[in-house]
């Protein structure tokens, strides 16, 4: 269910949304849209970004980018500031995973692992920050799991990934509170995109089950009862970057439909 306009505040603002093209990013950046924010949809499949820039509407400006690539996420985030007018919100959403058993990691799945989900949110971050200090404000809004607050087995090198999301928020918002600058995340349970189908084949085979008793597996899990939608994530998102969220930072908000609950 797309998100209704009800933060009048965020019109005309501006959002850079990374991993925009597909899945929970492409919700954010439509939900974003629909409170009347131009939002920058940027992915490194520029094609899906062009796509999905284009569903979105007049609002949205596509940009290539690879967030593991200080000169790529510069370059976007200074194209975008003049495609805009500016930016107010960065949300890292931009995110990968390979699923092993964590005896049968290979460095490889490591290393793709952490940069794109830790050092990208480094680099779009820090480069966010700096553009926020400078105006005096700005907001930060990064994606980061369920995953983040409980080991996912089969999943150690990307749940570890994640924790560090976490971590991160929070040291870089003690730092930019005195400057007035939020740093919050949020962190999603089970949401049926192409990387959850994915996951579920691996997951599969790694557990000899069927794809089916997989997504079974993740309803029960579910106390509401049901797989997440990437449009549950893209509202707390726009809430987080509204002004009825003015006094929370450094938080790692808890979208999962109850399968984590502290």
């Amino acid at each position: 269910m797309p998100v209704a306009p009800i933060y009048p505040e965020l019109e005309g603002r501006k959002a850079l949304v990374t991993g925009a093209a597909a899945g929970i990013g492409r919700a954010i950046a439509s939900a974003l849209a629909a409170q009347g924010m131009t939002v920058g949809v940027a992915d490194i499949d520029a094609a899906a970004a062009r796509a999905t820039a284009a569903a979105i509407g007049p609002k949205a400006h596509a940009l290539r980018i690879d967030v593991t690539r200080r000169d790529e996420v510069q370059d976007a985030f200074d194209a975008f500031c003049a495609m805009a007018g500016g930016c107010d919100l960065l949300v890292g959403n931009a995110g990968v995973s390979t699923m092993r058993r964590a005896v049968d990691l290979t460095d490889e799945d490591w290393d793709f692992n952490f940069a794109v989900n830790t050092k990208g949110i480094f680099l779009t971050n820090q480069i966010a920050a700096r553009h926020f200090l400078a105006q005096g404000s700005g907001c930060i809004v990064n994606t980061a799991s369920l995953a983040a607050k409980v080991g996912a087995p089969l999943l150690a090198h990307y749940s570890a990934s994640k924790f560090a999301v976490l971590g991160w928020t929070q040291a870089l918002a003690r730092e930019l509170a005195p400057a007035g600058i939020r740093v919050n995340a949020v962190c999603p349970g089970f949401v049926k995109t192409g990387m959850q189908s994915r996951e579920v084949a691996w997951e599969a085979e790694l557990r000899g089950m069927t794809p089916e008793a997989v997504i079974q597996d993740y309803v029960g899990q579910t106390p509401l009862g049901r797989l997440e939608e990437p449009e549950d994530v893209a509202g707390v998102v726009a809430f987080l970057a509204s002004d009825s969220a003015r006094f929370m930072t450094g938080q790692g908000i808890n979208v999962t439909g109850g399968v984590y609950m502290t």
